[in-house]
């Protein structure tokens, strides 16, 4: 199906006319996505437009019966279509083979938002520095089912070395209880993960990239959120498989993606499984941010959305921050006098006003630690009553206290309502005895100063206080063979924190922070390093864990096409990939070769965007089935690591 090259240009000339400016950026390329979108849509501005050119009118419009029918699917293939205003790019790939049906699509401008339309395709994602600002969507390609052969395997890892107090050693074993850090592309890692810890893992941390333009993670602005979102689908997905069915997961997001993270999880999870979204104060009302508060509310703000596998398996630790004596205690006004009795005589007890009792003893009340400290040292004595709906105390004496069953427990009634005593709602935090209160889901009390060097390690933006991960611990995990994982590593809190609370971690980075990495963090943390929770838990040191790599194949070729800065670098790179035979199965080498001066033709970007695309995604690490295939020169000591790995003997 060929449409004439003076139709192209009149219907480019129509799109051209649109009141509305809708269908060119503002450099002048044409949105076909703006256009296909209006087609779909039946829009009237755009019919009228394309009936107003003759040719476009009977070229995709049939009069049946005097009604003018619109082929809309007829349109919107010819605007999407590869040979549609092609550019010498579009050409060259078309020549050598290396297009399919979906590259009319990943060719388009213009945001697609929740019609997520690559929803079942896989964003491999294989970004390795922070810094990389990439413009095309090829870097982190969109792998339709029918690319995906071997992309999800298992993996061979290498590197391996175990960290100790002690130093480092090469090691070829990998144990159950051992703690792991791998680097490499976090979705491949994840799912090799599967093959030992499938149903395992009882709590899922992650802090995404919030997909804000200036976080690091800079996929085509095209496909803001399609391409964000199909970057997480793929990797929740596994998650999901990870996780224990008492599990936990929780994603720390802001509001640029939050809703469609909201949605997406929906999906994945279930909505049944969706426990709460926390609001949590990251920032304070200072800096930049108060440079337009004429024109907006100062975001402090970022959300973490909770869900678990299976909410009917789940169980929380109920989590108490410390408050002042009034916030805790604000209707504790009541004071009970046993005078000799024992506590089997609870009739013969009797009752004062807190007040009576502070001058009973002699307590000065515009002396508020004194005060306090009468109060902490006496809470067991200090009570109010509240109205329990369910119990009926009316066969008790009104004015006198009874001891009755509660939740299991042995309680105390008063005037016809439950005891609670202020007891109940003190602990000792740091050798101190502390008003406390259960936490909710708006948390605005973790500590967020100076955490830029939290760790030993810098990050400028974008690290979590270790309070925050040690509270979300708390509130899943209980149990010491309770596995955490972390596929956002970052800087490395979530292991950080895990280890020095006794946990089993597992953390996945493919970023390179270079002297800032978790790797030097977590070694601090095994040298005893005293900042975050260290000192509020006594931490002195001490465990190990394993570090590993993601066997690299094709993904060394990225690196260096990425950091190739002239033509001869790219050709001399063409020709190594074509000699691995490891490109994708679209294309004939045969055909490469008698083009050649075509692709020396190309500018440098576009020489990248081929040799990227050219490369088989299948093969940007090296698959567990492979271990023995010489091709991959596989040493003897990582083939031992990765088969214990797998538990292979």
């Amino acid at each position: 199906m060929g449409i004439a090259t003076d139709l192209h240009g009149s219907i480019v000339d129509i799109f051209k006319k649109d009141e509305k400016q809708r269908f060119f950026s503002a450099d002048g390329s044409l949105l076909r996505n703006a256009v296909y979108e209006a087609t779909m849509s039946m829009d009237k501005d755009l019919i009228k437009l394309l009936l107003s050119d003759k040719k476009i009118k009977e070229t995709f419009f049939e009069d049946i019966d005097g009604v003018l029918v619109f082929d809309k699917v007829k349109f919107g293939w010819t605007i999407n279509n590869k040979q549609f205003l092609p550019d010498s790019y579009t050409r060259f790939k078309n020549k050598i083979g290396l297009v399919d049906e979906n590259n009319q699509f990943i060719s388009n401008n213009g945001n697609m938002v929740l019609s997520f339309p690559y929803k079942d395709c896989i964003l491999e994602g294989g970004q390795t520095k922070e810094d990389q600002k990439r413009g095309e969507i090829f870097y982190n390609e969109l792998l339709a089912p029918d690319e995906v052969d071997r992309l999800l395997a298992p993996k061979v890892f290498t590197n391996a070395k175990k960290y100790s107090k002690d130093g480092e050693e090469k090691i070829t074993k990998f144990n159950d209880t051992d703690n792991l850090l791998i680097k490499g592309n976090n979705l491949l890692a994840i799912s090799s993960l599967l093959e030992r810890y499938e149903g395992k893992i009882k709590l899922i941390y992650i802090d995404p990239p919030y997909n804000t333009g200036s976080d690091g993670f800079n996929y085509n602005d095209n496909f803001n959120h399609s391409s964000w979102l199909v970057f997480m689908k793929n990797r929740l997905q596994l998650a999901k498989k990870l996780l224990r069915t008492d599990g936990f997961i929780f994603m720390q997001i802001n509001d640029n993606e939050f809703s469609y993270l909201k949605v997406l999880c929906d999906e994945i999870f279930g909505k049944e499984n969706f426990e709460t979204s926390i609001t949590v104060k990251m920032s304070h009302l200072s800096g930049t941010k108060m440079a337009h508060k004429d024109k907006k509310i100062p975001k402090i703000k970022e959300h973490i959305l909770m869900y678990s596998k299976n909410t009917e398996n789940t169980k929380l630790n109920p989590v108490y921050t410390p408050v002042s004596w009034d916030e805790a205690f604000d209707r504790y006004n009541s004071f009970l006098l046993k005078d000799g009795f024992d506590d089997t005589n609870c009739d013969k007890w009797y009752v004062i006003t807190l007040n009576q009792a502070y001058e009973k003893n002699n307590i000065d009340k515009d002396k508020p630690k004194e005060v306090l400290k009468f109060n902490l040292n006496n809470a067991h004595l200090i009570f109010r009553t509240a109205r329990n709906r369910s119990a009926d105390y009316s066969n008790l004496p009104f004015n006198k206290f009874s001891k009755i069953e509660k939740e299991n427990k042995t309680g105390f009634a008063y005037k016809g309502e439950d005891v609670n005593f202020a007891s109940e709602k003190i602990q000792t935090i740091e050798g101190k005895k502390t008003p406390v209160s259960i936490i909710g889901d708006i948390w605005t009390d973790i500590g967020i100063n100076n955490l830029s060097n939290e760790g030993g390690v810098s990050l400028r933006f974008g690290k979590k206080p270790e309070k925050l991960i040690e509270r979300i611990i708390k509130l899943t995990c209980n149990n010491p063979d309770d596995i955490i994982l972390d596929f956002f590593a970052g800087s490395g809190t979530t292991a950080s924190v895990a280890h020095k609370m006794g946990k089993q971690w597992i953390t996945v980075e493919q970023l390179d922070y270079e002297e800032n990495d978790s790797i030097k963090r977590m070694k601090n943390v095994l040298s005893g390093e005293q900042s975050g929770i260290s000192k509020t838990i006594n931490w002195q040191g001490g465990g190990s864990f394993i570090y590993c790599e993601l066997k690299e194949n094709n993904q060394q070729f990225i690196d260096k096409i990425l950091q190739a800065d002239n033509d001869k670098n790219l050709s001399d790179l063409l020709q190594q990939i074509l000699a691995t035979g490891f490109i994708s199965y679209k294309v004939n080498v045969k055909d490469i070769n008698d083009n050649e001066s075509e692709f020396e033709k190309l500018s440098i970007e576009d020489k990248k965007k081929f040799l990227l695309e050219l490369l088989d995604k299948n093969m940007l690490y090296v698959n567990y089935c492979d271990i023995d295939d010489e091709d991959f020169n596989i040493s003897e000591k990582d083939k031992a690591f990765t088969k214990s790995f797998y538990e292979v003997k």
